[in-house]
């Protein structure tokens, strides 16, 4: 099955958050499921493949933000025989997302439920830690945006990337880097891309948004922007600073700048550049 996003239509918005279907070793699977408000929009988009949420044997999750793994309790609850793979870091807060949710919830404050909806646990039994290859796919770890980011490598030479390959809402050609905190580390990202590079993939199926063919430009982009936004926020731009520059430079592009702004809201590319900078300064103030 070809590389084809089911639009989630978060908040009613298009090209905003994908999920794919993928077939595997044992049967159909989904990569990324979205959060637990775009539930009803997964099952549509699975109807109009010709399946059902029951026909989907395996999900396979980049990391468990809540815009990529959010509804994945929902779904086990509604499928109890879905397995869910996952990182063994990531692991634990599926099957208790209690300081998942807290953590969440401090960031998006009155939002939360609007954007994400229900916090399911998925039961210990469903949970699969990832190591190595995984249903016939090369999975290897892809740290930078999240430290329990993986991607997975299909036969066919489709990476499906989650958010290590950045954010470009096609047929745009803009690549942002989505950097929110806590966990972003721009060193560890770098050598990501150069693992990434070194498996010479075909396409990049992105969660925000589609399918890129152009791929050693869309990687070349994304790092050059990626360091871009670091030495910016290392050089002291304040928040309102870094997220003028942003708009700026989408506006530039001409892109869709209220898709990137939902895909990613750039005061949390902002603090989690910033949080990334501060734990960086400390390292060299102690190495001195």
């Amino acid at each position: 099955m070809a590389a084809e996003p089911i639009d989630l239509l978060h908040l009613g918005r298009e090209r905003i958050i994908a999920s794919y279907v993928l077939d595997t070793d044992d049967g159909p699977a989904l990569f990324d499921c979205g959060p637990s408000t775009t539930i009803d929009a997964l099952k549509a988009g699975l109807a109009d493949r010709g399946l059902a949420l029951t026909d989907i044997r395996h999900l396979l999750l980049s990391h468990i933000h809540l815009d990529h793994a959010g509804a994945a309790g929902g779904l086990v609850r509604e499928h109890p025989g879905l397995q869910v793979h996952v990182s063994p870091i990531g692991a634990p807060h599926l099957v208790d997302p209690s300081r998942l949710e807290k953590s969440a919830r401090r960031l998006y404050g009155d939002t939360f439920d609007s954007l994400w909806g229900e916090l399911v646990p998925v039961p210990q039994e469903n949970v699969h830690q990832i190591d190595g290859r995984v249903l016939g796919l090369e999975s290897f770890p892809t740290p930078g945006h999240a430290s329990h980011h993986v991607c997975y490598l299909d036969p066919d030479g489709t990476l499906y990337a989650g958010d290590a390959c950045g954010v470009r809402v096609l047929p745009g050609r803009f690549v942002m880097p989505p950097t929110p905190p806590p966990e972003v580390d721009v060193e560890a990202w770098e050598v990501t891309l150069d693992e990434i590079e070194r498996r010479t993939p075909e396409r990049l199926a992105l969660i925000h948004f589609g399918v890129v063919d152009d791929v050693a430009r869309h990687l070349t982009e994304l790092r050059l922007a990626l360091r871009d936004w670091a030495e910016s926020v290392e050089g002291g731009a304040t928040e309102e600073e870094f997220v003028e520059y942003a708009l700026a430079q989408l506006a530039d592009s001409g892109e869709d700048v209220e898709a990137y702004a939902q895909a990613m809201p750039f005061w949390q590319s902002y603090r989690g550049l910033e949080r990334w900078a501060e734990k960086r300064a400390a390292r060299l103030s102690a190495g001195s």
